[in-house]
């Protein structure tokens, strides 16, 4: 019997109680789940904290969760006025707190970085662009569909501006411009559309943060694997549980986000001090190189850390680091010793080079066998 058949059958007898061990869930993950039968989107919900243990209690919580992301939907997507009757006074031109369309407008600005960023999801693969099998029952006409709000205009830049590392102001200037990815016709939609429908909602739901530019990249993975779940029932749903899977990812990593706890020990500064401190314990003389070329882990690693590396490994090796970080007890450590083997495997090309070629070295991770990235990160301290 092959390894991989060996790992698919240990997988399946921890997944077989009526409660899964989530401490042997979690050391069989670390080393990789295996690619098929779901296995990767179940566990994921196990990892995440989406689903209990105890198998018992799914049915009851995926339909209560499924059920309200449905309110969701149906109550913050649809455009104002469609459910009001006809006492309802509301006006276009009503800049009031409690107009409906004044909230309509405030949401169009970030709705249109979302549409945006969702619309270059993925680019080296053709999911993101086809077709959904399960359309969103409340917007199957085209003038319910988020995109069509923002249709006319499209990025031409957009400038952050902060003090010190990290996102803080998102400047936009916009400019008439055709659709990157087409748009499907009515009835249908395509994964982008529902990916920007999630994004949307969760920028609604969370407003002391909304929605920030790398979070597309972020949420992107989670729906690709559920999304491509071999069980019908499981991917008819993708979308709900993609959107409470994602809220709870960003409620570990939000620190990432949030200017005003940079400092912390949970924010990027601290996560870049972590991995400079590790580099330097692991490898004094690259560290020092660095150094002395005054390259600062913000120049490379604020993207690494606050992706989680999606920008840097093809989409399967993304995957492939994540069921590792997902199952890690410390999660973020394991993240900030990737990055540190990421970097000790250029170790060569990093004492040669000069200032300007290791920007675009570190900025552009070469490709490389992930397994090995991997192994390397393992065995540090």
């Amino acid at each position: 019997m092959s390894l991989y058949k060996i790992r698919v059958a240990d997988l399946e007898n921890i997944l077989e109680p009526d409660e899964i061990d989530l401490k042997v869930l979690r050391s069989f993950c670390f080393n990789g789940i295996p690619d098929c039968n779901g296995f990767r989107a179940l566990c994921w919900k196990l990892l995440l904290g989406y689903l209990s243990p105890k198998k018992a209690t799914w049915p009851a919580k995926l339909a209560k969760q499924r059920e309200l992301y449905k309110q969701f939907v149906k109550e913050m997507v649809i455009s104002p006025g469609e459910q009001d009757g006809p006492e309802c006074i509301d006006h276009p031109l009503s800049d009031g707190p409690e107009s409906n369309w004044s909230t309509f407008f405030r949401d169009n600005e970030v709705l249109l970085q979302i549409d945006k960023d969702v619309r270059r999801l993925c680019p080296d693969i053709s999911f993101f662009q086809q077709a959904t099998e399960f359309p969103c029952e409340f917007v199957k006409e085209r003038e319910r569909k988020l995109h069509v709000r923002v249709a006319p205009t499209t990025l031409s830049s957009a400038n952050v501006e902060r003090k010190g590392v990290g996102m803080t102001k998102i400047n936009l200037i916009t400019k008439r411009a055709t659709e990157s990815y087409e748009a499907m016709d009515a009835g249908q939609e395509a994964h982008w559309e529902v990916v920007e429908r999630i994004l949307f909602l969760y920028a609604k739901l969370n407003p002391g943060q909304g929605y920030v530019q790398g979070m597309n990249e972020i949420i992107g993975p989670i729906y690709y694997v559920f999304a491509s779940d071999p069980h019908l029932e499981y991917r008819r749903y993708a979308e709900a549980d993609c959107f409470f899977c994602f809220t709870a990812l960003m409620s570990e990593i939000r620190d990432f986000f949030i200017k005003t706890l940079d400092e912390s020990e949970g924010g990027i500064k601290g996560m870049m001090a972590k991995l400079s401190n590790l580099l330097h314990e692991q490898d004094a003389e690259v560290w020092e190189r660095l150094r002395d070329q005054e390259l600062y882990p913000q120049y490379y690693s604020f993207r690494w850390l606050t992706l989680l590396l999606s920008q840097e490994f093809p989409l399967p090796d993304v995957l492939r680091i994540w069921d590792s970080v997902f199952a890690d007890d410390k999660r973020y450590d394991f993240l900030i010793k990737i990055c540190c083997a990421m970097i000790l495997l250029l170790r060569e090309q990093i004492l040669e080079n000069d200032f300007a070629n290791n920007v675009k070295l570190l900025q552009n991770f070469p490709l490389m066998d992930i397994n090995l990235v991997l192994r390397k990160a393992t065995c540090l301290d």
